[in-house]
């Protein structure tokens, strides 16, 4: 009777454990902890082209090609991306994800020339920040139905906060080891959040879907029907206007502070440029 007790309770506690994580509110944070885990390769870089510029001897525009792969791979692979979610399930790609992410840090490290930094940090950094990025996005519009906006904003969000979080420690660290072990450690410790983060990620169930779609007023389009719908295209086109205008202060603004002499200036004992 004590050994079925016993046994009765570790499936209890199993079992509060698993409804626990398949809390769509802890759904909710454990894919912000995604986000927020592959937000550097695309936010910090324009910290990396001057030690890389002084590594290889190259021009700033055959440098800058690499976060031009980067960009590219991540957005227009973002449909077969999606499929892979679909198809593999969010916790397997997002794992997936995280892992190709820091490998891509990891290998940039050891670059010898730049097609190996496009190789790693562009080629893979893109694939994995993109399957990453669409995977969360996916994962959260499925448990939000009713809520998708604010879901949505808050993973956004998330983005945003790990290149906050990231910034400085990736410029202390540049200043006192280097890029080389900068890209190792920091890519090793992308990998590991965004793979421990991954974990937690749970399929939703179909009720629970269901039951929060039908008190919920949006309507649900398949993709043909959302391509004839002129909304889409009228945010398609701002979403575009907007981070093409964005990516291209972010991935030189290195350059842009020592063109203009401001690269050392300091802010409140940083670096100037860092608070953009």
């Amino acid at each position: 009777m004590s050994h079925y007790n016993a046994f009765s309770n570790h499936q209890k506690d199993k079992i509060v454990s698993v409804n626990i994580l398949s809390n769509r509110w802890f759904q909710l944070l454990f894919s912000i902890a995604c986000m927020m885990a592959i937000a550097s390769p695309q936010y910090v870089w324009a910290l990396f082209t001057t030690p890389l510029l002084a590594r290889f001897g190259v021009s700033l525009a055959g440098l800058q090609v690499t976060f031009t792969i980067l960009i590219v791979i991540q957005t227009f692979f973002s449909p077969l991306q999606g499929f892979l979610v679909d198809r593999f399930g969010s916790r397997l790609l997002l794992s997936v994800g995280a892992i190709v992410t820091g490998l891509s840090w990891v290998l940039s490290a050891s670059a010898n020339n730049l097609y190996e930094l496009y190789l790693g940090y562009g080629l893979l950094g893109g694939l994995g920040t993109g399957i990453v990025y669409v995977g969360v996005i996916g994962h959260i519009a499925r448990w939000f139905p009713d809520k998708r906006g604010f879901a949505l904003g808050m993973v956004a969000a998330g983005y945003g906060i790990g290149a906050i979080l990231t910034t400085f420690p990736i410029s202390s660290s540049l200043e006192s080891l280097g890029y080389t072990k900068t890209l190792t450690i920091f890519g090793l410790i992308i990998g590991a959040i965004g793979f421990m983060s991954a974990q937690g990620i749970r399929k939703t169930g179909d009720t629970a879907m269901l039951e929060a779609a039908s008190e919920s007023e949006t309507v649900d389009l398949k993709s043909k029907e959302m391509l004839r719908e002129p909304i889409f295209w009228i945010m398609f086109v701002m979403m575009a206007m907007m981070s093409t205008s964005g990516l291209m202060v972010i991935s030189q603004m290195g350059a842009f502070a020592k063109d203009f002499g401001v690269s050392n200036a300091l802010v409140f004992g940083m670096a100037a440029y860092l608070l953009r």
